[in-house]
């Protein structure tokens, strides 16, 4: 059986407080970690909370990245969902856990839609349609 798409749940523990309370790297971690996993980044938010915390959605054509940070227990939340099968969603991952400096980590993979179909096909990776979301 096939999927139609890909969901990494990842956890990060022993990262380092300063590089996951910056909103601003945050937000560059995720989309460099999008491109380097072969996706198209179609725009993002994020939001960084007081007196820390950070939030927030990279959406890529073929899905999403999200993250929710901890800092005060050095640990952040990862949600990488990618749908065909050009875009290596662990290249994120492992990017990811670097740049955060992470010194223990968890990952599940979940498989989204499985269907019993002999000939799943995927939208062509690009497509989509201008919404509100910041270009990248």
């Amino acid at each position: 059986m096939k999927s139609l798409g890909k969901h990494l749940l990842a956890e990060y523990y022993r990262c380092d407080e300063n590089s996951i309370n910056d909103v601003e790297k945050v937000e560059e971690a995720l989309k460099r970690a999008a491109e380097i996993a072969g996706a198209t980044v179609i725009g993002s938010s994020f939001h960084r909370f007081e007196p820390y915390g950070v939030s927030g959605v990279v959406v890529i054509s073929e899905s999403h990245l999200t993250i929710h940070t901890w800092p005060e227990y050095q640990f952040a939340a990862v949600d990488i969902f990618t749908c065909g099968d050009h875009v290596d969603p662990m290249k994120a991952h492992n990017f990811l856990k670097e740049v955060f400096k992470t010194q223990n980590a968890t990952v599940e993979t979940v498989l989204r839609g499985v269907l019993n179909i002999p000939d799943l096909k995927h939208k062509p990776g690009g497509s989509y349609i201008q919404s509100s979301c910041n270009k990248s």
